[in-house]
């Protein structure tokens, strides 16, 4: 198994595709729908996203949310939350967690909870990287890199109802992996291990997860007002 970033991809801004893709990865609304134009104009003929954007345009919002639910939130080798791939629902996911909460402050923002979102969803941190802190959200990306392979790996071997293989979101993980360093060594190593075992099962869940008083108070606030991410709940 080998992984290496297309060089098409090398053309395009970083902030820019995790802008495109932190947008494309929400659950679609006619506010995405509306914006397509804008989302396109900010990547030109992206080879990954362009077939992504047409989807979006062409399909039926009703149909386009049912499938989002139906692969993001119904599955989870497709899960959206970057610590899941690492650490499943273990109690070691809730320390993952925090240490996502204390990268956002460092970035010089707080993440803020009123909505039940949790900091490790995918567009919440390529949003972080688009529009606050490129360094502080590629580390995350990067020391989750192995979980964002998995994800790319299952979408792309997403069987559609029609007998196609192939998930239309697939083309924004390719696009998010081509702005990412290669995989090599242990990483790849890691991504054949989740994909032959599967994230950690044991289920303790996540209450509590962000009590640690180091993190209360802060600047200005990432909320998920501003940063909305996942399906209504």
């Amino acid at each position: 198994m080998r992984f290496r970033r297309p060089r098409s991809a090398e053309r395009h801004d970083a902030p820019r595709v995790w802008t495109v893709c932190s947008v494309l990865l929400d659950y679609p609304t006619q506010e995405l729908v509306s914006s397509l134009d804008d989302l396109e104009a900010l990547v030109p003929g992206h080879p990954d996203l362009t077939g992504l954007i047409d989807h979006v345009r062409s399909t039926p919002l009703a149909e386009l949310q049912q499938d989002y639910v139906a692969t993001f939130d119904h599955t989870r080798k497709c899960a959206l939350y970057l610590t899941y791939f690492a650490y499943g629902d273990t109690r070691r996911r809730g320390a993952a967690l925090v240490q996502f909460k204390e990268a956002y402050r460092r970035a010089g923002v707080e993440w803020v909870e009123d909505h039940g979102e949790l900091p490790d969803h995918l567009c919440a941190v390529l949003q972080l990287g688009a529009t606050v802190d490129a360094d502080v959200a590629r580390g995350l990306l990067e020391d989750h890199r192995a979980g964002v392979e998995m994800l790319r790996l299952a979408l792309s071997g997403w069987r559609n109802d029609d007998g196609s293989t192939g998930s239309p979101w697939a083309g924004a993980l390719r696009a998010v992996c081509g702005t990412l360093r290669d995989l090599a060594g242990e990483e790849a190593d890691a991504v054949r291990r989740l994909v032959e075992q599967g994230p950690p099962a044991e289920e303790v869940g996540l209450s509590g997860y962000g009590a640690d008083p180091a993190l209360t108070g802060g600047p200005a606030l990432i909320a998920t007002a501003t940063i909305p991410v996942g399906a209504p709940r």
